[in-house]
């Protein structure tokens, strides 16, 4: 969760970082969110990252990253949804299908490269070579599948900040997840440890203020049964210096 992480980082004085920097467009950036709802209360998938890291040691943190100019390429078992789709074209600055799909298949290709969990499907048809990232899927006779995906919030680092991300957060049914990769996560990794945690539980009360924001939506919409793409999808930002929380498609703008 490298550079996602660090466009969400904790709000304490001496981890915040400085706001004085020259304006920065924002890139595109995803994060996946596991669930896995077999038992009373849903449980999320987070890793624990290393403690002599720089940045967040020893904090729990979902993975997610920067969109990679090859993702809308990478050939899929399964398109995003039209309903996704729709979704992941609102709001502004506008942008195409094959933008929105960079940025679902960033969300399964962090997962895989930080945790070594798979988000894919055998197909019937040859595979093509896929390499990189992507040779986990490969070695594994998988394509990536994005079709499961569901978008929870989107959100903007706010501006003067060096590194500033628009966020799209995905979350996904554990059932998803189709291969492992072994030695992903290990002691001298960046994430050391993977654990499912309950929503509401203490290892989550230390995440950044946004990432709880986005929890909190997603707890919203576990509650309210299977999810659906019909639901709102919050859009926080930054606006006459306070956080805004918008919806998606819509007018409303309430401070967070």
């Amino acid at each position: 969760m490298t550079d996602t992480a660090k466009a969400q980082q904790a709000e304490k004085p001496e981890e915040k970082e400085a706001d004085h920097h020259p304006y920065y467009r924002p890139k595109d950036a995803a994060t996946l969110i596991l669930v896995d709802r077999a038992g009373p209360i849903p449980k999320v998938l987070v890793g624990k990252r290393h403690d002599k890291v720089v940045f967040m040691p020893g904090k729990f943190v979902f993975p997610g990253g920067r969109v990679d100019k090859t993702d809308n390429r990478v050939p899929v078992a399964a398109p995003i949804s039209n309903e996704l789709e729709t979704n992941l074209l609102k709001g502004s600055p506008k942008i195409n299908a094959a933008r929105a799909k960079s940025l679902a298949i960033a969300a399964i290709r962090e997962a895989c490269e930080e945790t070594g969990l798979c988000l894919g499907r055998k197909t019937e048809s040859a595979l093509p070579k896929l390499e990189g990232a992507w040779k986990p899927f490969a070695d594994a006779g998988l394509l990536p599948d994005p079709s499961g995906l569901f978008l929870i919030a989107r959100a903007i680092t706010p501006p003067g900040r060096v590194r500033r991300f628009d966020t799209r957060f995905f979350t996904a049914d554990a059932s998803a997840i189709t291969h492992r990769v072994e030695g992903v996560v290990h002691a001298d990794a960046e994430l050391v440890e993977l654990v499912w945690v309950e929503l509401g539980s203490q290892p989550l009360a230390d995440l950044h203020a946004m990432t709880k924001n986005v929890l909190g939506e997603l707890q919203k919409r576990l509650a309210t049964g299977p999810l659906r793409h019909d639901a709102d999808v919050p859009f926080f930002h930054f606006y006459g210096g306070r956080m805004h929380r918008d919806v998606l498609g819509g007018n409303a703008r309430d401070l967070v």
